[in-house]
């Protein structure tokens, strides 16, 4: 009882004829509290010295192994109009199945025949590749026969040119004959001229000679003029020869042109064929596309994008799926400070939620529920939460890892050394991180590398 009041009862009542106050007022009492604290700080002091695993303990979820393993969304490559779906929430799908149809939003891709009018479009166009070529060969023959023609032409017009300078050498010839016989003809005239005067020679005579000297005269102009006119003809020889060429230059230029433009033609129409068999086959991959398939094996989670008749863009999550065949792992979050203590290959302790567990952190071997994990990779960059990515796979030494689902929590603790109790306490009161080691192989290299 409390002495509270000025009435103090234990001055006039002695507590020690009550049974209870003998027990407590004892000696013997005094004794065994004694003997007790005493055993407890011998135990205390005792346990001081016991062995303590230091660890960083973390929260994370589970998921994947591999990326490819993952829960994933599926989209569609083009815009388009629910129509029908062929699968509901939870059903099982192989890869390949077919998990909805939709249809064109776009009306350019309206039309049911657009595949078979594209084909039609290409053979049109084929069949004018075809006339173009057609067309080129024959202007190539037009070419070759003008050139052809040019050539007998041209061995015409010299061999003309040959005649009319043979016929100038002939009539050369001729006109210097001719120069000689007005001159023979000039000197028997005056020969006889000088006989008439002398009387030795009749008038008849002398007028016999000076009309066959008018007649050589005559003689001599026309071969003059036949001369020139064959020297005009060599003329017009030569000029047939240039106007020969010139003609047919022209005749094969304009049939290249028209190759040229022909095979100009050509090519226009190919590249546009090309163009065609391009978005045909653009059209068919786009009609493949308008049944959206599962990738892979796998469980349909959540349809994202409900209902008939709901349009959707390119891009646009449709449905989530899970894929059946997966190998688990645990992802947790470290802070920057313990990071440099985590490596590839370290031994981590795993409690998944929902299953029981006794967990003794620093004392791994008696703590109950957890399961063995191994560090297999550690995220270079930090994440968004302030801490590290750390990716954990099971320990195949430890026993194997209960059935539990992908996305569920996990509690992680990573063991490091082994360190007394008191070592720890001091160390958590005075916050100091848990003690810097490497594995004994890195630590191998490290020294190897420094000799």
């Amino acid at each position: 009882m409390l002495n509270i009041s000025n009435n103090q009862l234990y001055k006039t009542i002695d507590l020690k004829e009550f049974k209870s106050g003998k027990i407590v007022f004892s000696k013997q009492y005094y004794k065994v509290m004694n003997k007790f604290l005493l055993v407890a700080a011998i135990l205390v002091l005792i346990a001081l010295f016991l062995p303590w695993t230091q660890n960083i303990s973390g929260n994370g979820l589970v998921t994947t192994l591999t990326p490819e393993q993952r829960p994933q969304t599926i989209q569609s490559q083009i815009p388009g109009r629910i129509e029908q779906w062929y699968v509901r929430e939870g059903d099982i799908v192989k890869k390949g199945d077919t998990i909805l149809r939709i249809s064109e939003i776009k009306s350019e891709y309206f039309d049911d025949q657009l595949i078979e009018r594209t084909n039609q479009q290409i053979n049109a166009k084929s069949s004018s590749v075809d006339a173009y070529d057609f067309k080129v060969l024959a202007l190539n023959r037009q070419i070759e026969a003008l050139k052809e023609e040019r050539k007998l032409k041209l061995e015409q017009a010299r061999n003309k040119l040959l005649q009319a300078k043979l016929k100038v050498k002939s009539d050369s010839i001729d006109y210097e004959a001719a120069k000689t016989n007005i001159a023979i003809a000039q000197r028997q005239y005056n020969r006889i001229e000088s006989l008439e005067k002398e009387g030795l020679m009749a008038v008849k005579d002398v007028e016999e000679k000076r009309l066959k000297l008018q007649e050589t005269q005559a003689k001599l102009i026309s071969q003059e003029n036949k001369l020139l006119a064959t020297k005009n003809e060599v003329i017009n020889s030569k000029v047939e020869l240039s106007t020969i060429n010139a003609s047919y230059a022209d005749k094969i230029s304009k049939a290249e042109s028209d190759r040229f433009t022909a095979q100009s033609s050509s090519f226009d129409a190919i590249a546009q064929v090309s163009k065609l068999e391009n978005s045909n086959s653009n059209y068919k991959v786009r009609n493949s596309l308008l049944y959206i398939t599962a990738p892979q094996n796998g469980f349909i989670n959540k349809a994202i994008k409900g209902g008939i008749g709901g349009t959707f863009k390119e891009g646009e999550d449709l449905v989530g799926i899970m894929p059946s065949n997966y190998d688990l792992a645990v992802e947790t979050f470290v802070r920057p400070i313990d990071l440099p203590l985590l490596h590839v290959g370290e031994k981590v302790r795993v409690q998944f939620d929902g299953w029981p567990a006794i967990v003794f952190s620093g004392w791994p071997n008696v703590s109950y529920g957890t399961y063995g994990a191994k560090v297999i990779a550690i995220e270079r960059f930090i994440s968004d939460n302030s801490k590290y990515r750390v990716l954990l796979a099971p320990d195949k030494n430890d026993h194997s890892w209960p059935e539990v689902r992908v996305g569920s929590g996990a509690r992680t603790i990573a063991l490091l050394e082994d360190v007394p109790i008191w070592y720890e306490l001091w160390r958590q009161l005075n916050s100091f991180p848990p003690n810097y080691y490497q594995p004994e192989n890195k630590s191998k290299e490290i020294s190897k590398k420094k000799k």
